[in-house]
């Protein structure tokens, strides 16, 4: 089972975000929305100039260009930045990073052995994949823990992830898989929901109803599956009458193997994932 959303927060941490992109923007976002954190709490290192006056504008946070200007004032790192630059941040920070300090990876694909292998050996590493729906506190997150982290710091990373939706913690072994559910589902659940919208819009109905509507109805039916005890086949076939429009419509999808579809997008993401992991295994680890 996923892990309730905490009344909470533990205490007041700090948190450093080296990277101000949307993902980051989406954790922060999310955790002041859900009171877990507030904007006094978060420092960000990010080096677009303009992309550093937009999160101070719309975060709140002190924002900065040098990685290292406020590691002594936090005690939460998180690594949002992509993956082919973790290596140069880590070796950036690594001489102030010390036993005291929790680093939150979100870059895709970097294992943790690799993160751990460019810092103190005293430093706690958490990964952790969420997506961007922690932007309205509805992010879906796995969660891998470093070999130094403690239950301290999973249950404050469980809280910070449960406080913007749900989040599981598994084996690194599976993040890939995550990653390929739902870290990039987001962008599969949007094709979806344009390619239903684009079909009543063929049928005549306006854009802008049909849009509304497309996007409500996969609201409204991923709640279902959410809250009913029923299974998701369940609930697809209490649609379904023998003879009717629903079981035509069924027929269509499985005529052009939507299933199959959307199951190769999830490998192919997750294998991606995978593969850039490989690029950042030692060959002697």
């Amino acid at each position: 089972m996923p892990n309730k959303r905490p009344s909470k927060k533990l205490k007041s941490e700090k948190f450093l975000f080296i990277g101000g992109g949307k993902m980051a923007e989406a954790i922060m976002s999310g955790i002041i929305k859900s009171n877990f954190a507030e904007s006094r709490d978060i420092f960000v290192s990010e080096p677009n100039e303009e992309r550093q006056k937009y999160i101070n504008k719309t975060i709140g946070a002190l924002v900065t260009g040098d990685n290292r200007k406020f590691l002594k004032d936090c005690s939460v790192i998180i690594l949002a930045v992509k993956p082919n630059i973790v290596s140069t941040v880590l070796k950036d920070i690594s001489s102030q990073v010390t036993k005291n300090h929790l680093i939150i990876s979100v870059a895709a694909g970097i294992p943790i052995k690799f993160m751990e292998s460019h810092i103190s050996d005293e430093c706690r590493v958490i990964r952790i994949m969420p997506n961007t729906p922690c932007l309205v506190n509805e992010t879906a997150a796995g969660v891998s823990l470093g070999r130094k982290a403690n239950k301290k710091d999973e249950k404050l990373v469980v809280n910070m992830l449960s406080a913007v939706g749900k989040c599981f913690v598994v084996d690194e072994k599976l993040l890939d898989a995550v990653t390929g559910l739902s870290g990039s589902g987001p962008a599969f659940i949007c094709m979806v929901i344009q390619a239903l919208a684009d079909g009543a819009v063929k049928m005549g109905l306006p854009r802008d109803i049909a849009n509304t509507l497309a996007a409500q109805t996969t609201l409204g039916t991923a709640k279902m599956v959410m809250e009913s005890d029923m299974h998701v086949m369940q609930l697809r076939d209490s649609v379904i009458t023998p003879g009717g429009t629903t079981i035509e419509g069924i027929h269509e999808l499985e005529h052009g193997a939507l299933s199959s579809v959307l199951m190769n997008a999830v490998e192919a993401a997750a294998l991606k994932s995978k593969e850039l992991g490989k690029m950042f295994t030692n060959d002697d680890s």
